[in-house]
């Protein structure tokens, strides 16, 4: 009779021992020890709440801690935590403009752009080192997180239209200056649930984490100033009422367009989180893939790292005008 096998031993970190390079100096540890090994964010923030950061020998306790040139970092590395970007080909998008500082890019819906909880592959992010391979070089050299190198903004899984990414480090940091600052101008088309009775007007309203649900965006005293203004395109009773919408920010909060036409009682058609069955009107997400949110971003404007104010448009894809024209007044 065969000795039973041993069992199998725990699973034993990789120790990680780096420097701060002066590159790097002043910035926050958690974006450091990202760039420095690869690992997403929310990895490097799970690591630094157990302890599994260590700087010059003692155990980070906040995220935001600045470092300095020449420290020592040690870090704990499971064996699955390390985040590697391989290049898909297979990811489909379209390149509305490119050039050696930005690229601007038509996302579908359905495709997310960068790994997270549950999204370890085939999203934009990965297309887009496939099509692009300087991209893989950009986080090191300051040009993002290890995992969304040249990201500046999101759009949602469901919406589709314009997204910008930065080629270069000094890119990078232009365009998420004019982010933070809203000087880059979004423009969506949108169709709302019922009739949006003012031919205009605008929604400033702050927006926060929800306190009933933490996945989810509200409408809070206590969140962040977000702004939307928006204007009415048109009008249809048929099927059912509702609007077309060209919304602009003024802000760029998680889920604002979404999140402020809920509040005024006019959800996204197809937007079940913020509007539930009002926005799901059967004869109309008849005509719609799941999870697609009639929520297109049709215009993005900025400044161009090179110096010139830049403008670009996206039609509104096949399946959304689909939608349209099976409306009328």
């Amino acid at each position: 009779m065969s000795p039973p096998s041993p069992a199998e031993p725990p699973p034993v970190p990789t120790k990680l021992d780096l420097t701060v390079p002066a590159a790097l100096a002043g910035a926050r540890v958690d974006r450091v020890v990202s760039l420095l090994s690869g690992m997403p964010r929310s990895t490097v923030a799970e690591l630094i709440g157990s302890a599994g950061v260590r700087l010059d020998g003692r155990a980070v306790t906040a995220r935001s801690r600045t470092v300095r040139s020449g420290q020592r970092l040690e870090v704990d590395v499971w064996p699955e935590e390390v985040e590697v970007l391989v290049p898909d080909p297979s990811v489909a998008f379209t390149v509305v403009h490119e050039d050696a500082e930005l690229i601007v890019v038509d996302k579908p819906a359905g495709l997310v752009v960068h790994h997270g909880a549950g999204h370890r592959g085939g999203t934009l992010v990965d297309g887009l080192v496939a099509r692009f391979p300087d991209l893989l070089d950009l986080a090191e050299a300051g040009g993002g997180d290890a995992d969304r190198p040249g990201i500046v903004h999101r759009l949602d899984k469901g919406t589709s239209g314009l997204l910008v990414v930065a080629r270069t480090p000094g890119a990078y940091r232009s365009l998420a200056k004019q982010f933070r600052a809203h000087s880059a101008g979004r423009e969506y088309l949108v169709l709302a649930a019922g009739t949006v009775e003012a031919d205009e007007g605008t929604v400033d309203a702050p927006i926060g984490r929800s306190t009933r649900q933490r996945t989810r965006m509200a409408v809070t005293a206590r969140g962040r100033q977000a702004r939307t203004e928006y204007r009415v395109i048109d009008r249809f009773v048929v099927p059912v009422p509702c609007t077309l919408l060209e919304a602009s920010l003024d802000t760029g909060r998680t889920h604002q367009v979404r999140v402020h036409l809920s509040a005024i009682g006019h959800p996204v058609i197809g937007d079940e989180r913020y509007g539930r069955s009002l926005a799901r009107p059967p004869s109309l997400v008849a005509t719609m893939a799941p999870g697609r949110l009639f929520l297109h971003a049709l215009r993005l404007s900025l400044d161009h790292p090179a110096g010139s104010r830049v403008t670009f448009e996206a039609p509104l894809p096949d399946d959304l005008s689909g939608t349209l024209s099976s409306l009328s007044r």
